[in-house]
């Protein structure tokens, strides 16, 4: 499976009263961007993280959205939405980003990238868009993106190819992650079958598992 990243997003300092960092700034107002931009371990080269508490880091260093999704929400609230505006770092075209599998790994110009977790929608989210119900809008789509790692650090660019080189046996996606952790609970047992997901989150689905008996 190919794709194309069809635009490459930085934050900006964005200071607001829904703003998530102590500070009353955040990152989520991205910009698209021209020319490639280096891809490193820690993130992208450029980017403002203002809550770096709960955004960034190994694990979370990318995030990726798909341009047809955003397309849905902006039928869905009649407003234009342009690439960067669910605070995504590449927007993606052609490949399906809630259909990608735990541990995928993503040839994405010289960089290669893992998919590691699906996004969380945050009060910080609903107030960049002026949303009120954002939150539980977004939960019910069950589109959220992904959040991917950095194996090989390079360079990303709008127009570079998205390719699939390596996708893990256990078929669990990001859709699964989500739709587990938020609506359908019955589907937490399938969580423990993916073992590059962050630990935290399999920990998570043990305890809420060992809850219901």
């Amino acid at each position: 499976m190919t794709g194309r990243v069809a635009a490459v997003n930085l934050g900006v300092v964005t200071e607001a009263e829904w703003a998530g960092d102590a500070s009353g700034r955040s990152g989520i107002d991205k910009r698209p961007v021209d020319g490639p931009v280096a891809v490193l371990t820690g993130g992208v080269a450029g980017d403002f993280i203002g809550e770096r508490a709960v955004h960034g880091g190994s694990d979370k260093a990318v995030y990726a959205y798909a341009e047809e999704d955003a397309a849905w929400w902006s039928a869905e609230i009649g407003r234009t939405i342009r690439s960067g505006g669910f605070g995504e770092n590449l927007t993606t075209y052609a490949i399906d980003v809630t259909g990608a599998v735990i541990g995928e790994q993503w040839q994405v110009g010289s960089a290669l990238l893992q998919v590691t977790k699906p996004r969380t929608p945050c009060t910080t989210f609903a107030g960049f868009w002026g949303v009120p119900d954002l939150i539980k809008r977004f939960t019910v789509r069950a589109s959220p993106g992904a959040y991917l790692r950095v194996l090989r650090e390079g360079e990303v660019g709008a127009g570079d190819p998205v390719e699939v080189v390596d996708r893990p046996a256990h078929g669990v996606t990001i859709g699964e992650v989500f739709r587990a952790t938020s609506l359908e609970p019955e589907l937490l047992p399938r969580l423990l079958d993916a073992e590059d997901l962050p630990e935290a989150i399999r920990e998570k689905a043990r305890r809420r598992l060992a809850s219901r008996g």
